[in-house]
């Protein structure tokens, strides 16, 4: 038996006790609320994010709640069809790169009123890490590319990085040209121009990614090499130097 369901079971017995001695209220039935409520309680304790709380990192939408957050890989809707990260639904970054999305988002609604982000990954730990390096099927000379291998470390891991790309004021995700984790050159940022010119990405699609580009760069994230929807707001050995990697599986994936 899991701690988690032994504790609970321990409430549950003492809590029975307790509503077997209770009055019964006016209508003739016991009141159960009090056991409802315990177990909503114990139920509702999400041990991970706890975790990253007590690291210092900061979940995004608690000071900025107009943001979107999806977590892809919290889902099976990313290109691994799995979910990696379990209870981790929220998105948390150290604070350094929080000030630094907090910029990026005043600027943006400088530039574009009524425009927010939506971010697809965040922080990242190490296990979740090890799980999609094993579990991608990509030529082994280049995997490094598209997942940072676990012996490195990813800057995701220490909550240095940020997965996002932009929404309109009517809630429309911005067409960049390929989806998120799309394998392949034309997700290049240093290709936007190329792609453009010779017809591959539309003119919208290569505003849209401009306008991003553009607007990370004043907030100083750098972007990936191979993802236009990669920012990182350091080096990865700034953060090794600097910050904790995350090392705490999802529960759903404890065996």
């Amino acid at each position: 038996m899991s701690e988690a369901k032994y504790i609970l079971v321990i409430i549950l017995s003492v809590l029975t006790i307790f509503y077997d001695c209770k009055p019964e209220n006016a209508s003739g039935s016991k009141d159960k609320s009090v056991i409802e409520d315990t177990i909503i309680t114990v139920q509702d304790t999400n041990r991970t994010e706890e975790y990253l709380k007590k690291m210092g990192l900061i979940n995004i939408n608690d000071s900025l709640p107009k943001i979107l957050i999806e977590l892809k890989y919290s889902t099976e809707d990313n290109f691994l069809s799995r979910d990696f990260y379990g209870e981790l639904v929220n998105a948390f970054v150290q604070p350094e790169c929080f000030v630094k999305l907090k910029n990026a988002y005043n600027i943006l609604q400088k530039q574009k009123p009524g425009y927010t982000f939506i971010i697809y990954d965040a922080v990242r730990s190490i296990e979740s890490q090890q799980l999609m390096w094993d579990s991608i099927d990509v030529n082994p000379n280049i995997k490094h590319w598209y997942v940072a291998n676990p012996a490195r470390g990813s800057i995701h891991n220490y909550g240095m990085a940020l997965d996002v790309s932009l929404v309109d004021e009517n809630g429309k995700i911005l067409d960049m040209g390929t989806e998120f984790d799309y394998f392949g050159d034309l997700a290049y940022p240093a290709k936007t121009d190329y792609f453009f010119n010779s017809g591959k990405l539309t003119k919208e699609q290569y505003d849209n990614r401009k306008l991003l580009m553009s607007v990370m760069a004043q907030a100083y994230f750098y972007v990936s090499t191979t993802e236009w929807w990669h920012y990182n707001a350091s080096s990865i050995d700034y953060a090794k130097s600097k910050y904790e990697i995350f090392s705490y599986p999802p529960k759903t994936i404890v065996k």
